[in-house]
């Protein structure tokens, strides 16, 4: 709430999944969108929960070793070889291992 009462433009958000399960994070993701529309905000979001950001982000930017491997929508990313080698590896955007 303190964040939000200078009515900032810019909401910058450090692992704020971190340390939740896949319920509690489903509700905060929820909850950042709600906030995103409501105040008309944008939010740079660190975070290394892959399916907790695609169902965030309307756009990505995606680090490994410092450097930027790609950059898109979800959906540009999710198709990225760079990024399912470097975070998705075998595992799906839904959390679950791949077949």
């Amino acid at each position: 709430a303190r964040a939000l009462a200078a009515r900032p433009k810019v909401l910058l958000l450090d692992e704020p999944a971190a340390g939740t399960n896949d319920s509690e994070s489903g509700h905060l993701r929820e909850l950042l969108l709600k906030i995103r529309e409501r105040f008309e905000l944008s939010m740079l979001v660190i975070e290394h929960d892959m399916p907790f950001v695609m169902g965030l982000a309307r756009r990505l930017l995606v680090l490994d070793g410092g450097e930027t491997i790609a950059e898109g929508t979800p959906e540009e990313v999710r198709e990225n070889p760079q990024v399912i080698e470097a975070y998705l590896g075998e595992v799906s955007l839904s959390g679950e291992a791949a077949p």
